[in-house]
């Protein structure tokens, strides 16, 4: 919220969606926001595939979203626990799907132009820390998406 509160006033369009513990976004709430969105960000808790329905995301047309973030694969021992529960009745296959590189394959071809996102676990405060980096070079100094992972990337 802090962070999103600081690069508000660089933000050229409205920001909406859903933040904080307000409630689990439904499955017409996660489309709607993709689908109307020309950036989505998603800063949460396990992976972001393990949030959305799979046959619901590859039959979705979203080429207006240009941009992808996800700050995901945080874990708590809660956040374990649940996806735990959830994977048990799942495939292998479709676990497997919502790995990072997956994942950004989906949404790719969903026709999302650019997808940012993590690869390996890590804490709400590393993810926020690459948030910060993220907005202060994509909105303060301009930079290309490709350029961000570089500084990312160190």
């Amino acid at each position: 919220q802090k962070i999103l509160e600081k690069y508000h006033d660089l933000f050229r369009l409205q920001w909406e969606g859903v933040i904080g513990n307000m409630h689990a976004p439904s499955q017409a709430e996660w489309e709607q926001l993709l689908t109307n969105c020309s950036a989505f960000l998603f800063y949460g808790m396990e992976r972001f595939m393990s949030h959305v329905l799979l046959s619901w995301l590859v039959a979705m047309n979203i080429p207006k979203c240009r941009l992808v973030i996800l700050l995901d694969l945080v874990r708590s021992r809660q956040s374990y626990q649940r996806i735990t529960n959830s994977d048990i009745h799942k495939s292998g296959l479709r676990v497997a799907l919502e790995r990072p590189t997956e994942t950004a394959m989906l949404l790719s071809l969903t026709g999302v132009g650019s997808v940012i996102a993590t690869q390996w676990y890590s804490s709400l405060e590393e993810n926020a820390e690459r948030l910060e980096t993220l907005l202060e070079n994509l909105l303060s100094f301009g930079k290309m998406t490709g350029q961000i992972v570089h500084v990312l990337q160190k």
